[in-house]
């Protein structure tokens, strides 16, 4: 009797810890669920904070870009015979300043075959200069530049970056100045001297080499970005 009085309770006994072993383990199911959830969500109003701020931050940024009818772009140099000059005719890029109007980015195209010396021979001479072919476009990739001062309606900056021509590329420094026309809209000018050796291009030669080309050339730029 007393054996089978033992055997009963230990069936209940074993019941009763079965029931209890599956409830603990469900709560510790449960709360392992919620840490997991509380924690995500910690997560997403990180990501989301994150985004605003970014988004934010993009929308305060301008992005200008040249206005090429409003702008030019002059290439001068020297000869045996006489200076020369030629005239870009095309010219676009593009420009990012911060909300705090500074600059972050700044690219800027040439079509080479848009030089333009007003004589047929010379520009056949400094497309053949270029290989045009091969490299049909001058691009300058701005790498830094320092704080862009503002003084009125005056600006001033010295911009270093990448330039490339003929398939040459070559770190460069210029300073530029210019003014404020309007809200979102400036205007830069400067110039920038180069020898056409630097980026391997053999300066042309014209009358079965009686007029030579020097190797130093100047850029003067005057555009406007808005």
């Amino acid at each position: 009797m007393n054996h089978l009085l033992f055997l009963h309770s230990s069936k209940s006994l074993l019941k009763y810890f079965f029931l209890f072993s599956t409830l603990t383990n469900k709560n510790q199911l449960n709360l392992k669920t919620t840490m997991n959830k509380a924690l995500l969500s910690k997560y997403a109003i990180w990501l989301f904070v994150g985004i605003m701020f970014t988004t934010a931050s993009v929308v305060k940024a301008q992005s200008l870009k040249i206005v090429p009818q409003n702008s030019t772009v002059t290439i001068l140099g020297t000869s045996s015979i006489h200076d020369w000059e030629s005239k870009v005719e095309h010219v676009n890029g593009d420009l990012v300043l911060s909300n705090s109007k500074q600059i972050q980015s700044l690219v800027v195209k040439i079509a080479v075959r848009s030089i333009k010396s007003g004589k047929g021979l010379m520009d056949s001479k400094t497309y053949e200069a270029f290989n045009a072919d091969k490299n049909p476009t001058i691009t300058f990739q701005l790498a830094e530049a320092t704080p862009l001062r503002i003084t009125g309606k005056d600006i001033e900056a010295t911009l270093t970056g990448n330039l490339t021509m003929a398939g040459v590329t070559k770190r460069i420094s210029f300073k530029t100045t210019g003014k404020v026309i309007a809200e979102s809209e400036y205007q830069f000018k400067g110039s920038i001297p180069l020898k056409m050796s630097d980026f391997k291009m053999k300066p042309p030669t014209a009358m079965l080499g009686a007029m030579k080309t020097g190797d130093a050339i100047t850029i003067k730029f005057e555009v406007t970005v808005k």
